[in-house]
This record gives C-alpha cells, sequence and structure tokens, in this order.
C-alpha cells in the first residue's frame, strides 16, 4: 500500500509542474493576442484602401493588365498555405494545411497543376513527411509577423505569377480568419489574377459594389496597375499573417486553458486516491497493532 501511495504523490508532482506550464503559456498567449489584434486592426484599413485603389484602376479603365486578366487557359496554379511555426495550439495548423490541400486538390480536379509555398514550421514538417513537393516555405516569424516578411513573400510569388516561363496562371492564399477569441476559420482566396466580382474587403463586403470617383490615370492604367498590384499582393498577404498569428495566439490559449482545467481535474482524482490509499494504510497499521496487542494479552493470560 506504500508503494501505491508513493506513485500517487509522484503523479501528482508531475501533473502540478506541467499544470504551471500550460498556465504560464495560457497567461503569455493571452497577452499576445492583444498586441496581435492590434496590429490586424492599423493594417485593415490600409489593405482595404489599396483593395479600392486597384478596384477603382480595374472597374474604370479598359487596361489589359496581366494581374488583372484571366487566362482561360490557365494550367499552373500557386498556393500559399499560412500554418504556425510552434504546437500546441489545438487544431489551428491541422485546419488550415486541410484547407490547402482541399483548395490543391480541387485545381488538381480542374487540370491545374499546383505550385505549394508554406509558412510555419507546421505545414513544413507536414509537407516534407509526406514527400510532397514545396516550391519555397519560410519559416521563424509565424506569432510575430512583419511587414517585410509579407514582402519577402510576396516578392517571390509574384516573381512566379510574373515569370514568361515556367511560371504560375493563378496565385491562392490559405489562411485563417480570426473571427473572435473563440472562432477562427480557416479560408483560402483567389489574390491573382483579380476577379473583381469576388474581391471582398475586411468586413466581407464586395469591393466593386462600392461608387468609386472619376479618376485620371497619369502616366497610364497600365503603369498605375503595375505599382499597385504588388502592393496590393503585399498587403493582402500582410493582412493574412497578422490574421493567422492573432487566430494561432487565440487557439493556443484556448488548448492550454483547457490543458491547465485537464490538470486541475487529474490533481482532484489523484489526491482523493491518494487519500484513499493513505486511509487504507493506516487502517491497515491499526489492525496490526490491534492484532498484536490482543496476541500478547492472549499469551499474557495463557501463561498465567
Amino acid at each position: 500500500m506504500g508503494a501505491q501511495l508513493r506513485v500517487y504523490k509522484r503523479r501528482i508532482r508531475s501533473v502540478t509542474a506541467t499544470k504551471k506550464i500550460t498556465k504560464a503559456m495560457e497567461m503569455i498567449s493571452a497577452s499576445r493576442i492583444v498586441k496581435a489584434q492590434r496590429a490586424v486592426a492599423a493594417s485593415t484599413p490600409y489593405a482595404d484602401e489599396l483593395t479600392r485603389a486597384v478596384t477603382a484602376v480595374a472597374t474604370r479603365s479598359n487596361a489589359k493588365h496581366p494581374l488583372t486578366t484571366e487566362n482561360p487557359n490557365a494550367a499552373r496554379a500557386a498556393v500559399l498555405v499560412i500554418a504556425a511555426d510552434r504546437g500546441l495550439a489545438g487544431g489551428y495548423s491541422t485546419n488550415a494545411i486541410k484547407q490547402g490541400v482541399a483548395l490543391s486538390a480541387k485545381l488538381r480536379a480542374e487540370g491545374k497543376d499546383v505550385v505549394t509555398y508554406l509558412v510555419g514550421r507546421k505545414s513544413v514538417s507536414y509537407y516534407n513527411f509526406r514527400n510532397l513537393e514545396v516550391a519555397g516555405s519560410w519559416t521563424g516569424f509565424s506569432d510575430k509577423p512583419t511587414y517585410g516578411d509579407a514582402k519577402m513573400v510576396a516578392a517571390e510569388l509574384i516573381e512566379a505569377f510574373t515569370a514568361e516561363t515556367g511560371g504560375v496562371d493563378e496565385l491562392h492564399l490559405v489562411s485563417t480568419k480570426f473571427e473572435s477569441m473563440l472562432t477562427q476559420t480557416a479560408v483560402d482566396a483567389r489574390l491573382l489574377p483579380l476577379k473583381l466580382d469576388e474581391v471582398q474587403l475586411s468586413d466581407d463586403r464586395p469591393a466593386k459594389a462600392e461608387i468609386f470617383p472619376l479618376y485620371d490615370f497619369e502616366p497610364s492604367a497600365e503603369g498605375v496597375l503595375d505599382a499597385l498590384l504588388p502592393r496590393y499582393v503585399e498587403s493582402r498577404i500582410y493582412n493574412a499573417l497578422l490574421q493567422s498569428a492573432a487566430s494561432e495566439h487565440a487557439a493556443r490559449r484556448r488548448a492550454m486553458k483547457s490543458a491547465t482545467d485537464n490538470a486541475g481535474e487529474l490533481i482532484k482524482s489523484l489526491t482523493r486516491l491518494a487519500n484513499s490509499a493513505r486511509q487504507a494504510e493506516i487502517t491497515q497499521e491499526i489492525s496490526e497493532i490491534v492484532g498484536g496487542a490482543n496476541a500478547l494479552a492472549d499469551a499474557s493470560r495463557g501463561s498465567e
């Protein structure tokens, strides 16, 4: 019985130590969510204004720009999947990767070759473990991305899209939209070429539905699109990175809170078992003492 009590106490110490770690991670994630939400709120107006500007140029001009003109014979599509660098975030990375796999399967069903780009160690590990081909990957900034990171990612994607040979005809983005502390949704969207009927602002309103003022383009609409569209891609990717970072922290906070609560329940259960084992041990010791005393008393009476 004493050995069993020692096992319970050792497990209680182990679970208590784990609970301290999960509680600390929960508090860290909770503090980082606020900063991530502020970053999302700061970047969203910029992304929306760029979206309006690009939509206005594409709508008010007859420019046939490669970034706004759809190729009817599209053969290759690039898919950028944004996941986390670290784990312990519940189903955050898994949901984003599943969304990317589903999108890739859909594009292949349309007869297109899929070129995959990845952000986050979790997505890289997933594709490497399955020996899936990856055209490019970036890691180390999923929980705190900067505009420089988004620009670095966008530069390679735009280069692949504008390449005369061996490039891609479409560019798709898979990320996680932060809706609330409890809800984060994996979404996908086509960035290039622009489908004006499908371009949406951050509040899910269609950009084309807005009434735009009349513009004069200098030096030309094509020149304006050459300048705006790379910035548009960068801003959309940056906003997606920030949304994903906020989603990652929220998912990790929720997962760590659940782990902390479960550890507390397990400690209570183990404590009850340990108390029962200690009570059984005490009862056994008392029984042995009483039995010994009775035996001595009987022996004493027998000698008389």
